[in-house]
């Protein structure tokens, strides 16, 4: 349910749930923690997609949910992972995301939706608390006041509403998303060996 492909130095990785909305299970977010802490040793751009064209991922898989995923710690291993990968990290948002999985996206160094997206964090509703982490990475690029919006009063964003608040940093056709990323990603592949790791580095 988590597929690979590497391109070199270009990882491409897909959630390939589509029948279960690409929710995600421990199993899977165990994988996924363990490709983002392999990316961060050979992959110059590691990219994260779902299957499908309408979800990216709804966040947790329910059953496990409610059987204590929801607040498991395997989300920080995973969205800390991807925070501190030494290469690009690109979230390839092919559909809606929601619950826990704002989590990985946050991390991303850079969000790329379709305009059908649709971006909701329901923890209020449900009764969790969000993960430790994203409340502050979601603070910082939309601020304090948008952060509470959508953690606090449910709010569900539409692409457009995403991208003026700075949570999505383009928005491009569903046929386009694939070259879209590959053009945000060429020039990091291409460029000398750890070059892009120490600019990286430079941007707090």
């Amino acid at each position: 349910m988590i597929e690979l492909a590497r391109d070199g130095a270009l990882w491409r990785v897909t959630i390939d749930r589509p029948e279960k909305a690409n929710a995600l299970t421990r199993a899977m977010l165990v994988e996924l923690a363990e490709i983002a802490e392999a990316a961060g040793g050979e992959a110059r751009a590691l990219v994260i997609r779902g299957a499908g064209e309408k979800v990216f991922s709804a966040g947790a898989d329910l059953d496990e949910a409610r059987a204590g995923l929801a607040t498991d710690p395997v989300w920080e291993r995973l969205s800390g992972a991807i925070a501190s990968a030494p290469c690009l990290t690109v979230a390839a948002l092919n559909g809606t995301l929601a619950g826990g999985a704002f989590g990985m996206a946050l991390a991303c160094d850079l969000r790329v939706a379709v305009p059908h997206a649709r971006f909701f964090y329901p923890v209020m509703r449900l009764g969790f608390l969000p993960q430790p982490s994203d409340p502050a990475r979601l603070a910082r690029l939309i601020g304090p006041s948008r952060a509470k919006l959508i953690l606090m009063s449910g709010a569900r964003l539409a692409a457009d509403e995403a991208l003026a608040f700075g949570l999505v940093d383009r928005i491009v056709a569903p046929e386009a998303l694939d070259d879209a990323v590959a053009e945000i990603v060429a020039d990091v592949l291409a460029a000398p060996e750890g070059h892009a790791a120490a600019i990286k580095a430079m941007i707090p």
